[in-house]
């Protein structure tokens, strides 16, 4: 970006921030705090801090467990969409990338623009960007161009999600990123997709690492990531965070007895009303999204016609529902 763009990107920036938009915007409200709450300045030239080799190193073995459990969706994620100039990064919660995947002949371009890792991508540092403002409001989203908040960052393009541990809590972002200028809307949905499932993966293979010896059962709602781990005693020790907002659990250890038993339908026992709430949800989510075709739906949820046939009727739902 010329001198003159950079200007105009500044201007309009602190236009917005001067603005009643926050209220309405998620992004003006990212740009206040960017400039208002960590006193950055939109024209600011110098790219991203970094931190020392010795200090990656350590922030790397910190999250090693994440690392560990990213390889695979990390692998599968930039074969999807490595070859068209993007880049793959895992960052820890303070917003420093620790894994990476780019072609060979890109490098160098994400290392001039400091996609790489160690390099501090966190909204207090940055400003508005995909990883920092990710983690700074919990929330998968595109930070794409001239929404970043820095003039120097506005040729990138910035998808990511977040990613939560073993108990719930915020553990770091999933990012692609792209210096492309030709990327469309379509383009961007298809990488907030990919994207949003391969955090979802890393999750549930982060989460099975955590208890080795633990049974991981899925409950009973049409969610592939609504995991506990039960004991042998039949005790949940253990629940992801789609598994937690479904059974009203906050983030961290287990603190109240939960036996598995009681997580399913049987003739005896009603099923638990959130799990039940949240299943009629997927379900009804689905057979919009298909226009009422029970087949078409029942395939989405890898399920059969019949199965789909009995949750509709135990939840009470028709095809019009």
């Amino acid at each position: 970006m010329n001198g003159r763009g950079v200007i105009f990107h500044a201007d309009r920036v602190l236009a917005a921030v001067d603005s009643d938009h926050a209220a309405k915007s998620a992004l003006v409200a990212s740009w206040q705090r960017s400039f208002r709450l960590h006193r950055l300045d939109p024209a600011q030239r110098r790219g991203p801090e970094r931190i020392s080799d010795f200090e990656l190193a350590a922030a790397r073995a910190r999250c090693e467990p994440l690392i560990r459990s990213a390889q695979a969706s990390l692998d599968q994620l930039f074969l999807a969409v490595g070859s068209s100039g993007y880049c793959v990064l895992l960052a820890n919660q303070k917003g420093i990338p620790v894994e990476r995947r780019s072609a060979a002949g890109d490098d160098a371009t994400f290392q001039r623009w400091g996609l790489w890792t160690g390099n501090v991508w966190s909204e207090q540092v940055e400003g508005t960007n995909g990883i920092g403002t990710c983690l700074a409001e919990s929330r998968a989203l595109t930070i794409h161009l001239d929404q970043h908040f820095h003039s120097r960052n506005t040729l990138l393009s910035c998808t990511t999600a977040p990613v939560y541990d073993h108990e719930g809590q915020l553990a770091g972002a999933l990012d692609v990123s792209s210096c492309r200028a030709d990327l469309t809307e379509g383009v961007l949905h298809l990488i907030a997709t990919a994207v949003g499932d391969a955090a979802r993966r890393i999750e549930a293979e982060a989460f099975r690492l955590a208890y080795p010896q633990a049974r991981i059962m899925l409950l009973p709602v049409a969610d592939t990531t609504a995991l506990i781990a039960v004991d042998r005693h039949d005790l949940v020790i253990g629940a992801t965070r789609t598994a937690r907002a479904m059974l009203d659990l906050p983030p961290g250890p287990i603190s109240r007895p939960i036996f598995a038993r009681d997580l399913y339908d049987a003739p005896e026992r009603p099923a638990v009303p959130a799990l039940a709430d949240a299943e009629r949800s997927a379900l009804q989510r689905t057979l919009l999204s298909t226009g009422g075709n029970v087949s078409e739906a029942a395939r989405q949820l890898g399920i059969s016609r019949a199965t789909m046939h009995r949750k509709m009727a135990r939840l009470g739902i028709g095809r019009g529902n």
